[in-house]
C-alpha cells in the first residue's frame, strides 16, 4: 500500500515551489514602480501650492527642489548597492522622489507662467518703472473690519 508523506514534508515541496513564483509577483510588482512616468508624479503634488509664489520664491523652491531631487537620487543610488537595494531604494525613496518630480514640473509650470528668470549672483535686479494705471479700488472700500 501506498503512505502518504508526512504531513512536514508537503509543506516543504508546497514551499518549494511556490517560492519561486511569489519571488516572481514581487519583482514584476516592484519593476511596475520602476516604471511609473512623470505623470504619475502630479498625483503626489498639490496643483495650486506655487500660484501665489513670485519669481524670487519660485527660483528659491526650483533650487531647493532641484537638491532634494538629486540627494534622493544619491540615497537611491548608494542603496542598490547593498543586498537587497533595490527593494530597499523603491520601496523607501521613490515616493519621495515621485513627490519632488511633481513639485519641480509644478514649479516649473509657474515660472513659465510668471515669465520669470533667474538671477546672476551679484548683478542688480532691474527695476521695472512704474505704471501709470492706478490701482482699482478695493471691495472692502472704506469700511474697517
Amino acid at each position: 500500500m501506498f503512505a502518504p508523506p508526512p504531513f512536514g514534508a508537503s509543506l516543504r515541496l508546497a514551499l518549494r515551489l511556490c517560492a519561486p513564483a511569489a519571488l516572481l509577483a514581487l519583482g514584476l510588482a516592484l519593476s511596475g514602480c520602476a516604471e511609473m512616468t512623470d505623470s504619475a508624479s502630479l498625483a503626489f503634488a498639490d496643483p495650486a501650492k506655487y500660484d501665489l509664489y513670485d519669481c524670487k520664491q519660485l527660483e528659491n523652491e526650483r533650487k531647493y527642489l532641484a537638491n532634494r531631487a538629486a540627494e534622493f537620487q544619491g540615497l537611491m543610488a548608494k542603496a542598490e548597492t547593498g543586498t537587497a537595494g533595490p527593494v530597499v531604494a523603491e520601496m523607501v525613496y521613490r515616493n519621495d522622489l515621485i513627490a519632488i518630480r511633481g513639485q519641480s514640473r509644478l514649479v516649473e509650470q509657474a515660472w513659465q507662467r510668471n515669465r520669470c528668470r533667474e538671477t546672476v549672483p551679484g548683478a542688480a535686479m532691474p527695476v521695472a518703472p512704474a505704471k501709470a494705471q492706478a490701482a482699482p479700488p478695493s471691495r472692502a472700500g472704506k469700511a474697517v473690519y
